[in-house]
């Protein structure tokens, strides 16, 4: 087999991958006292009818079933919503300036948002070699020992999935705290707080909005996703220079970079200050959204992984500059925490600005929040629908249906909304819990990218893409790792002190009670019929025979070279 094309003579293996038939015999053995394990024939198909896209994703055993509609503009807005910068910053900036002021947040944004970039550029390294709507997960089928595929490729899908549903549904209801929030201000703070039930119930609609605009078709969705960049770019740029023009008791550079100021009751000063980091890890997230969509972009091998590139390296940057502009027009912390909707921002934006200002900023802010998690769902849509095809999720014949008035998967686009909702209905009880929840999706993301990038550095799997790290490849992915995990350490840990049942951070349940089910259910269902990523298309190349291109008589000239 040639390593550089995956494409396989005929002669030599009838039709299918040596090594991948011998893996998918070795999955049947061991799930031989299981009720059924079948595969369905893969379809046959003629690679010179294909474009390159296409042909690639046959290569990797995909049918194409979406229209490829997203450009270059396109692919690097959807990247950049993800974050939702402005947004973003603007709702947990709470985190730094808390936990050790002005300082906190602007070293802290700096120094984290290094890490996350560097998870990001080894996501891209992967998404470049492998593009697929299943993102991380899929990479696992080339990645790992062919034995060990589908306990892998569980572990990350499950991790991914869940962790996107909580991303999401953390999402939509910022976007509901942030209107609530607009709608405060306009009182001065002084007569309307949003109740959790109003918060949920405005998310609720977020949500059913969302899956609606999702429900339409590709051409649809990368019209209106291309517009979104233009916007974010122009409120984040006008945002920055109206506070620093109209802020007339901006602090002191000696203030800004150098003075800590501990609002955290953690002892020493550092542990506090650290706590800053996570302002940036849970905006920067969901790197391989872009991935999700890649059966919809226009050469995705390329474009996908430097949208992310750029994206997240702009996320970087200019989410610093945007942190170190509120960090020194933030004014007492004491008074800036203190804001009746638990939204510092707002209040600097009231304080600075006024009140119709910040209004108008605080609603920008929901906009592009909007934005973000309609991107979300969308790639979150596509995650179910093609761990489905994969037969991974249960009831997947039903997910994986595509409607054909939009090519879309509306099915799995309402499945996702559903669960985000539901999530978010434990807000309606315990606000403690529902933040545990959210603080899930980083830890859940971020780990369900670095078992791909372990693997790929233990197992020598790897095969590189256009979009690759050259020497700076291997320690890029160390790096990633070790900074995943020392910053999952202070995602469980509780940010304020003394600690109590109300701020506690119950995150820790939650990573227990996620490993119990990923790996209770692979034992009590999942090794009985999943047996990872599967090819569902068989290419077949019509080529002259090597023999007849040396003129000589022997050789067929219809021979035909299958690619699995």
């Amino acid at each position: 087999m040639d390593p550089t094309t995956g494409i396989t003579r005929h002669a030599e293996t009838s039709g299918i991958d040596e090594k991948h038939t011998e893996r998918r015999h070795s999955t049947f053995n061991r799930r031989k006292s299981s009720v059924v394990v079948e595969e369905t024939p893969a379809a046959i198909v003629e690679g010179s009818a294909l474009s390159a896209d296409d042909r690639r994703l046959a290569e990797m055993g995909y049918s194409q079933v979406y229209k490829r509609e997203f450009s270059w503009l396109s692919t690097i807005s959807f990247a950049l919503s993800i974050s939702g910068l402005f947004a973003s910053v603007s709702t947990t900036f709470i985190y730094p300036f808390e936990a050790g002021g002005a300082a906190s947040a602007v070293w802290c944004w700096l120094i984290s948002g290094f890490g996350c970039y560097c998870i990001a550029l080894s996501v891209a390294e992967l998404v470049s070699a492998y593009p697929t709507s299943g993102g991380l997960y899929f990479t696992c089928k080339y990645l790992a020992p062919p034995q060990w595929v589908p306990e892998i490729a569980w572990l990350t899908g499950w991790l991914n999935l869940l962790g996107q549903i909580a991303g999401a549904a953390s999402t939509e209801y910022g976007c509901a705290q942030l209107l609530l929030a607009a709608v405060s201000m306009a009182g001065d703070f002084q007569g309307y707080v949003p109740t959790d039930r109003q918060t949920v119930g405005v998310m609720a609609a977020f949500t059913t909005l969302h899956a609606t605009l999702n429900s339409l078709n590709t051409a649809a969705l990368e019209r209106m996703t291309k517009t979104y960049v233009i916007f974010h770019l122009a409120v984040l740029f006008s945002c920055c220079v109206t506070l620093l023009a109209l802020c007339d008791y901006k602090h002191t550079s000696s203030y800004t970079w150098t003075t800590v100021v501990n609002n955290s009751g953690w002892t020493p000063t550092g542990w506090s200050f650290i706590f800053g980091f996570l302002a940036a890890s849970w905006t920067m997230t969901d790197y391989d959204a872009t991935a999700h969509i890649a059966e919809e972009i226009k050469d995705p091998e390329i474009k996908a992984p430097w949208s992310i590139a750029i994206a997240l390296g702009f996320t970087w940057i200019g989410g610093w500059l945007f942190t170190i502009v509120l960090a020194y027009v933030s004014g007492d912390p004491t008074h800036t925490l203190g804001n009746v909707v638990v939204q510092p921002v707002a209040q600097i934006f009231y304080d600075v600005i006024g009140r119709n200002g910040g209004i108008f900023f605080t609603v920008a802010a929901c906009f592009i929040l909007n934005f973000t998690a309609m991107t979300a769902i969308q790639a979150g849509a596509r995650t179910i629908w093609a761990y489905s095809r994969d037969e991974m999720l249960p009831g997947s014949r039903i997910w994986y249906k595509i409607d054909k008035r939009t090519d879309t998967p509306i099915i799995a686009v309402w499945l996702f909304c559903v669960c985000c909702v539901c999530i978010n209905l434990i807000g309606l009880g315990s606000y403690t819990a529902i933040v545990a929840i959210f603080n899930l999706t980083a830890i859940a993301l971020d780990w369900s990218y670095c078992i791909p990038i372990i693997c790929k550095l233990a197992f020598g799997r790897f095969e590189r893409g256009p979009f690759h790290l050259g020497k700076l490849s291997i320690p890029i992915n160390i790096w990633s790792i070790i900074w995943t995990f020392f910053v999952t350490i202070i995602y469980i840990m509780p940010t304020i002190r003394p600690v109590t049942p109300q701020n506690m951070n119950y995150v820790v349940v939650l990573i227990a009670a996620v490993a119990i089910f990923s790996i209770g259910y692979w034992y009590a269902a999942g090794r009985h019929y999943y047996i990872g990523p599967r090819n569902n298309v068989q290419l077949i190349v019509g080529v002259e025979s090597s023999d007849e291109k040396a003129g000589s008589s022997g050789g067929s000239s219809d021979e035909k070279r299958v690619v699995q």
